[in-house]
């Protein structure tokens, strides 16, 4: 049985992913793969996902520049979440989201409000073009 097959896909062909930066083990953020995003992000090493927003492949860093290398592709016991271990490049500290942040779990809910506790590393202005 292939790999790929062993993968419990949703009725869209997409698997939930977590990225986790393999040196500090922060989460970096959540996403969606299908089978070709997957199979790409093994055979390249770099994170592969899939944009439902966009319906199409999204290399991670193709506009930012922010690359995730992939070190270690998990799978949950369920097999139906897919966790990768990456090392964030592009900038240093490594930017994960779009908002300019380290991690795109920027908010922390406090007295009933969800408030932003960590900075903003990069103006996303000068990020994205």
């Amino acid at each position: 049985m292939n790999w790929l097959d062993q993968v419990k896909w949703d009725a869209q062909g997409l698997v939930p992913v977590i990225a986790q930066e393999a040196a500090s083990g922060d989460v970096l953020m959540f996403a969606w793969m299908n089978r070709e995003a997957l199979a790409k992000t093994a055979e390249l090493g770099r994170a592969v996902y899939f944009s439902r927003s966009r319906g199409k492949l999204w290399f991670k860093g193709e506009e930012s520049g922010h690359v995730q290398t992939v070190h270690d592709i998990r799978i949950d016991c369920d097999n139906d979440v897919v966790l990768l271990k990456v090392t964030q490049t592009g900038h240093e500290p490594g930017i994960a989201c779009h908002t300019g942040r380290h991690s795109c779990f920027y908010s922390r809910l406090q007295d009933g409000e969800w408030l932003p506790v960590d900075p903003v590393l990069k103006d996303p202005e000068t990020i994205y073009k």
